[in-house]
């Protein structure tokens, strides 16, 4: 069910609407990752401000360059943690339109609906973020204790957050906030399972930065087949 639910997300891609979607949420992301790398270069850049002077080399020049393309790598490499809470922001702005626009496609026979409201959904998704970055730093002493279990702990703990966060706002559309909880209790282990799915190609720099908008679409589709069950 989850990877039928990816899949149709996935052959959407065509659809002009759909498309119009994915690109404005791909230059978000890409907008917020490069300010929190132009904000991070210019931290390193008040502390090396003054040229560097080495013993027997004398003053250096191209260590600005460095630490240039040495941010850059930095921010990819962040991009792993980074794109969990973004991943969350951009559920608020853009799954009404993905919704909308799965639904047209897949749902044709389905009433319109209103949607969330806007200052709902934006509440909604400021909960779920500040929960989401509780919990990731409450996570870090995990980490250290358990190093091993790291990567399970971080991907079981994001995809519970992630798939309680998609599916509680893709149901709510057409369930209301009550009758969302209620689905999302009921097929608890599948949105966890199918949150996991999709935390995990959130670690993959470039590849991460489409994640977003398939799986507000793939959670619309999930919402349809579980609440037929």
């Amino acid at each position: 069910m989850i990877f039928q639910a990816f899949f149709a997300a996935l052959g959407q891609l065509p659809d002009p609407r759909f498309r119009s979607v994915l690109l404005r949420g791909l230059g978000l992301t890409i907008g917020l990752l490069f300010g929190f790398y132009l904000v991070l270069r210019w931290l390193i850049g008040l502390i090396f401000s003054d040229p560097v002077t080495l013993p027997f080399f004398g003053e250096v020049t191209w260590i600005d360059s460095a630490l240039g393309w040495g941010t850059l790598g930095l921010v990819l490499l962040m991009s792993v943690f980074l794109m969990v809470p973004v991943a969350s922001a951009i559920t608020g702005l853009f799954l009404d339109e993905v919704a909308d626009a799965v639904e047209a496609e897949h749902y044709p026979h389905l009433p319109v609906v209103k949607g969330v409201h806007f200052l709902d959904g934006l509440m909604d998704s400021l909960g779920f973020l500040g929960v989401l970055i509780g919990a990731n730093i409450a996570a870090l002493f995990l980490y250290v204790i358990f190093p091993f279990a790291a990567p399970f702990i971080f991907y079981g703990m994001n995809g519970y957050l992630l798939g309680r966060e998609y599916f509680q706002l893709a149901a709510m559309r057409r369930e209301g906030r009550e009758g969302a909880k209620a689905l999302r209790r009921k097929h608890n282990a599948t949105i966890w399972a199918a949150g996991c799915l999709m935390a995990i190609p959130l670690s993959f720099p470039l590849i991460n930065l489409v994640i977003p908008i398939l799986g507000a679409a793939t959670f619309t589709h999930l919402y349809h087949r579980l609440s037929r069950d």
